[in-house]
């Protein structure tokens, strides 16, 4: 049986942009690195207990790989918080809204321009309650 995602991989077009993105600003800490003939080509984010972020340099356009995964979504602490972060380093963010599964949202792309839903839950989430969401 499943117990939780493990890892989502994605492919960065510029590494250490990538890094800057999700260490630096997001906060993640590298769990460890992948070396290729001694040349770092790629690494792991932990993402909250044994879930994680794997990063793999790529040589050529990511544009097609991108179709293959539509966003992934961050739980955050402070929705509010990391808005204002993003937004002060020129990234552009959504503004936050309550969710139909009434969690806060919002929506951002890291450098490579994969779109990552970050979310906030409230204690009324669905994810906690097990309500169905009704979209219109």
């Amino acid at each position: 049986m499943i117990k939780r995602l493990a890892h989502v991989c994605i492919g960065a077009a510029d590494l250490q942009r990538t890094e800057q993105f999700y260490a630096d600003l997001l906060g993640m800490e590298i769990a460890f690195e992948f070396m290729r003939g001694g040349e770092r080509i790629g690494f792991y984010l932990r993402a909250g207990g044994t879930s994680f972020i794997e990063v793999f340099a790529e040589r050529e356009s990511i544009k097609d790989d991108r179709a293959r995964l539509k966003h992934f979504c961050l739980e955050v602490e402070d929705i509010d918080v990391l808005i204002a972060k993003l937004t002060a380093q020129g990234y552009d963010v959504s503004r936050k809204k309550l969710g139909a599964d009434n969690a806060w949202q919002a929506w951002t792309t890291d450098p490579n321009g994969l779109r990552i839903e970050l979310m906030q839950y409230t204690e009324d989430s669905t994810q906690f309650t097990g309500e169905s969401v009704v979209l219109d």
